[in-house]
């Protein structure tokens, strides 16, 4: 048996190394992900007393586990990114408040600007995690080389900030800057055709504009000023400075070196790393000669049991938390999308679950296909009819993912959530004059007025157009009727606040599309209290991923090749102009996944982006 074993092992790692160099895939790649195949079974690690756990906010903080692809993509490249779920976030910093072992927190912020892609909503539930971890008695130190307000938000909650004598902070307040394509369009001679409802729904407008309509740009603004508010006033409370002195620095000084931090009440010293882990070294009782202070990693020290976790506990009685993060498209999706008919199953099987008592959908979305979010929408009702359904909204629940929320016992947001949306729009594009200048033209022959009228051969006709837009008018009115049954709302009432406009969680609450405000936990306890199950419960977490073997073992060439396509991408996306061109080759991703049935998308701005 044990021979068996021997060759069916040495059997796959030969096929493996055959497929890496085929690939041109080094074998360093594949040692990596050989030990990564075996680091789950490694025996669980030792903290030791007096210890500090440290977390390094450039840690990629995902919704759900972080899918397979990903990670081979990473070591693949050897640009590999530490990464951990929220949920898994925030068991980890509980259990470290409640482990006498853990006597503080070390946030290490010395790469937290390769760390800023999650968005406040995210980042506030990270925060109030940390302090309550704070509150318990125990310290938090912070220390950073360059820091932006997503960074800062986080490391404001310590209770020493310090910073390295050749850094700097940008505190300037926050802008969106979208990109517009219509001038392009115009010069390639593509013609765009827009159906709409909402005088807010501004995701059109890259298309057909150039600049922001004054709609769109009032809408943005109050959008704004609510985050940007919200940050004030949550940094200034810890630091002791007031909304009003922070808004001076913004407009006053922007970028702060260290010496200007200080004098500014923003950090607590200014220090080089090895002072500050002389200072740690002491806290933690550790010697001199060690090379360091007494410390465990966030990754090593979320593997260490802990019975109390809901992800830990046993119990037949089950609360299943759906996350749904990213565009909503039309049939299965990809990874970091959702799929309208594979969330539509999972939510079959949550329903024909008897041991699953209560739902929480969490939701960190744009939104998308408006028949995809029906299909969604429909199996959602179906269950929230037999057990409890709640949604938690992240960073983005709107349009869309606003669609999907509406049939659900209670909402739960933060104030810096961007949700609302409630609008729809098709596009309709022809490349009638860009063939036409290379010589390419078509012609038609049909049995019915309206049969060519699928096609990008020429324009639509004012008639066509006529009939997209009572289609899109048609789905508006479900959509608006959805919003009023589900919130138990006047209509007259939702079209008041609908228009496609966007509204940050405060205000959704004020206005009635949220109920409270709060965070994942907050809606996990609210959906186990519905079921009335006290603490006689066990999360269990939707979409399920397979084992680590079943996803190593099981990638295919087709998978490992588009891999290594996408790694090449990269290297353009390092360009110092790698941001812009990170933004455009987000927005041809948009237009690829537009693939909605109808052509009728219910979905935030495209490139709507905090910075």
């Amino acid at each position: 048996m044990a021979n068996f074993v021997k060759q069916t092992f040495a059997s796959l790692v030969g096929s493996l190394l055959g497929l890496f160099i085929f690939f041109g895939i080094g074998t360093t790649g594949l040692l990596l992900l050989l030990f990564a195949a075996t680091f789950s079974r490694e025996p669980e690690p030792v903290v030791k007393d007096k210890s500090f756990l440290v977390f390094d906010l450039s840690t990629k903080i995902t919704e759900g586990q972080p899918n397979s692809s990903e990670f081979f993509q990473q070591v693949i490249s050897g640009n590999y990114q530490k990464q951990i779920s929220l949920r898994a976030l925030l068991d980890t910093i509980e259990k470290a408040k409640n482990d006498k072992r853990i006597i503080g927190i070390y946030l290490d912020a010395s790469k937290a600007s390769q760390g800023e892609a999650e968005g406040f909503a995210t980042l506030r539930e990270i925060r109030r995690s940390l302090e309550k971890f704070r509150d318990s008695g125990k310290k938090i130190v912070a220390y950073g080389t360059n820091w932006g307000e997503k960074g800062y938000y986080l490391s404001s909650v310590a209770d020493t900030v310090a910073i390295n004598p050749l850094g700097g902070m940008e505190i300037n307040g926050f802008s969106s800057q979208p990109i517009f394509l219509a001038g392009a369009f115009e010069k390639y001679g593509v013609g765009v055709q827009i159906v709409r409802v909402g005088k807010f729904k501004g995701a059109v407008e890259p298309l057909i504009l150039k600049k922001l309509s004054p709609e769109n740009r009032t809408q943005l603004q109050v959008l704004l000023n609510d985050l940007w508010s919200e940050w004030r006033a949550t940094v200034g409370k810890n630091r002791k400075i007031t909304p009003q002195q922070l808004q001076q620095i913004a407009d006053n000084q922007a970028l702060l070196l260290a010496d200007r931090a200080k004098a500014n009440g923003l950090v607590d010293k200014v220090a080089y790393a090895d002072e500050v882990i002389a200072d740690l070294k002491k806290l933690t009782g550790s010697k001199k000669e060690d090379k360091s202070f007494r410390q465990i990693s966030l990754a090593q020290y979320a593997k260490t049991r802990d019975a109390s976790s809901p992800t830990k506990r046993r119990s037949k009685n089950k609360v299943a938390v759906v996350y749904a993060e990213g565009a909503i498209v039309d049939g299965n999706g990809e990874n970091e999308q959702i799929g309208g008919d594979r969330f539509a199953k999972i939510f079959r099987s949550i329903r024909q679950d008897k041991n699953i008592k209560a739902v929480v959908l969490r939701i960190n979305s744009p939104g998308g296909s408006a028949t995809a979010s029906e299909v969604m929408q429909r199996e959602i009702r179906l269950t929230q009819k037999l057990k409890p359904v709640v949604v938690s909204m992240g960073d983005v629940a709107a349009s869309g993912g606003y669609w999907i929320a509406v049939d659900s016992n209670r909402i739960f947001a933060e104030p810096n959530t961007v949700t609302g949306s409630i609008g729809v729009f098709g596009s309709i594009f022809n490349i009638q004059e860009l063939a036409n200048d290379n010589g390419i033209t078509w012609d038609s022959v049909k049995t019915g007025r309206y049969a060519d009228s699928q096609g990008v051969s020429r324009p639509r006709s004012p008639q066509e157009l006529e009939i997209y837009q009572r289609t899109v008018n048609s789905i508006y009115d479900v959509f608006l009727n959805k919003v009023a049954k589900g919130r138990n709302l006047p209509k007259a009432k939702v079209a008041e606040i609908a228009q496609g406009r966007v509204w940050s969680g405060t205000r959704a609450k004020q206005i009635g599309l949220v109920d409270e405000i709060g965070g994942l936990d907050k809606a996990i306890a609210h959906s186990a209290k519905l079921a009335k199950l006290g603490n006689n419960w066990q999360l269990k977490e939707y979409p399920r991923l397979s084992s680590f073997e079943e996803r190593f073992f099981g990638v295919a060439k087709e998978e490992v090749s588009a891999i290594i396509a996408q790694q090449k991408s990269q290297e353009l996306l390092s360009h110092p102009l790698g941001g812009e061109l990170r933004k455009l080759k987000e927005e041809i991703e948009i237009f690829e996944n537009m693939k909605d049935p109808r052509g009728v998308y219910a979905r935030l701005p495209f490139n709507f982006r905090i910075e």
